[in-house]
């Protein structure tokens, strides 16, 4: 099952099937946008010159990979699981396998793949999901397999 952005019910462990899918909406990477988040944060050429960008293993602008993971956090937040606690990691594993480019229009797929409630907390659980960004073309430009705390609606049920 497939739930897209716009959900409004809260989701305790209880609630979540491993497969569960959830999509978000969509953000257009815009070149500006880009460079401004590169020039305060990750100041390389390939980030902020087009020029200088060709010549390197992108072969044009590219997005910081922060960056991305920055806009795919913020379309999470506004569209994807709707986790009661919100998205609070315990820490996961992020690759970039494709850059994001100017223009690109972005949109996560999160997958639940593990649950696990905890022995020690009763009032919580794991929950690992796989977040994958895609471009307008689907290729992935970011994946991030993480570990997300989320409570028991009833704890020890």
């Amino acid at each position: 099952m497939t739930q897209t952005s716009g959900a409004t019910a809260r989701l305790y462990l209880e609630d979540l099937t491993v497969g569960q899918r959830f999509v978000t909406g969509t953000k257009t990477v815009d070149e500006a946008e880009l460079k401004s988040f590169a020039t305060t944060y990750d100041p390389q050429p390939f980030h902020l010159d087009h020029e200088a960008a060709k010549s390197t293993m992108f072969g044009g602008l590219a997005a910081s990979g922060w960056h991305t993971a920055a806009m795919t956090m913020r379309l999470i937040v506004d569209g994807g699981p709707p986790f009661a606690w919100g998205i609070i990691g315990g820490g996961g594993e992020l690759s970039w396998p494709k850059p994001t480019r100017p223009g690109d229009v972005l949109q996560v797929e999160t997958e639940i793949l593990e649950i696990t409630p905890s022995r020690s907390r009763p009032e919580r659980g794991t929950v690992t999901v796989r977040n994958d960004t895609r471009n307008q073309h689907g290729d992935i430009v970011q994946s991030f397999v993480v570990k997300i705390i989320v409570p028991r609606r009833t704890p020890g049920a």
